[in-house]
């Protein structure tokens, strides 16, 4: 299922083929085309169903992909650790590693000085997908129209935008 092209959501390209969109009138401000929360919302759906094709032939979701990535940085972190580098709560993340500890990618070890604790560490299985899967985030990008530089703003451009709404945000 494709979304609006560019003229549908009143995204024009401009002369280097970026969409333009213009700013909306009073009118308009409510239209789900003009609402930037949309547009973040649609570019990670469609994130997703360019990851799922990608890391289908590896029985991989997404989800797990990050877990695996948060690990090939620093193996042996807590499931609390893992959740806060994600924004994933235990309630989220607990079967999700539990899948990944059945697929033999991960085994989760109970701390001993606090058995409440868990932490989850790469098996040989695990660390070796980090070569095999050293080309998704390439792949990935490739699939977006943007050339690096394109690609690095943009994450620059949504590192700020996430750190401002959590700056913003109530403290829960």
């Amino acid at each position: 299922m494709s979304g609006p092209t560019a003229s549908q959501s009143g995204a024009e390209p401009n002369q280097a083929g970026r969409a333009t969109v213009d700013l909306p009138s009073q009118r308009d401000r409510q239209r789900l085309d003009n609402q930037l929360c949309f547009a973040v919302y649609a570019a990670a759906h469609a994130f997703g169903r360019a990851y799922r094709t990608l890391l289908g032939r590896y029985e991989l979701t997404y989800p797990q992909y990050l877990v695996l990535m948060v690990l090939w940085e620093e193996d042996g972190l807590s499931v609390k650790e893992i959740g806060n580098r994600l924004f994933l709560d235990s309630g989220t993340l607990t079967p999700l590693l539990k899948r990944l500890e059945a697929s033999g990618r991960v085994r989760r070890a109970r701390d001993r000085a606090d058995e409440r604790q868990v932490s989850i560490f790469l098996t040989p299985a695990g660390a070796k997908l980090r070569d095999v899967l050293a080309c998704l985030p390439d792949e990935a990008g490739d699939r977006t129209g943007l050339d690096m530089q394109g690609r690095k703003d943009l994450l620059n451009d949504l590192v700020t935008l996430r750190l401002g709404l959590q700056a913003g945000l109530i403290p829960e």
